[in-house]
């Protein structure tokens, strides 16, 4: 997935940032709320479940964040859609970890660390053309 953002308009929510559309915005925010509710981690038929109760549009939760904060709405979103533009790229960016042998999904702090790597990657092509990167604050 490909993030593109302007640096000087940086939103504060990490997924207004990574995602295209306010509603993966609220699905995604929702997912992360329901594994946290698991401990962090939930097992593929937990997240097949997930995934079912919104595309029959049956998953309930009460908003925190736009113009419905604070009210309990039900949730519809395509099962396809979830997988193919909400988990496989969260997987992909290290948000999430999939543990083939438990059979488990999980939060992940790789993403942060990938940022990191990136930035470093970022500097030393810097070096390679005599340009030495000063710290900022």
């Amino acid at each position: 997935m490909v993030i593109l953002y302007d640096r000087f308009n940086l939103s504060e929510d990490i997924f207004e940032t990574i995602f295209s559309t306010s509603q993966q915005n609220i699905v995604a925010r929702e997912l992360i709320k329901y594994m946290a509710s698991n401990k962090g981690e939930v097992t593929k038929t937990e997240m097949s479940l997930f995934a079912t109760q919104l595309h029959d549009g049956v998953y309930e939760t009460t908003l925190d964040e736009g113009q419905y904060k604070g009210k309990k709405v039900k949730l519809s979103y395509n099962k396809r859609q979830f997988y193919d533009r909400i988990l496989t790229p969260m997987k992909a960016m290290g948000l999430i970890d999939y543990d083939l042998y438990k059979k488990t999904y999980k939060l992940s702090s790789k993403f942060a660390q990938d940022l990191m790597k990136i930035g470093l990657q970022w500097k030393q092509e810097l070096r390679k053309y005599g340009f030495e990167v000063q710290q900022g604050i």
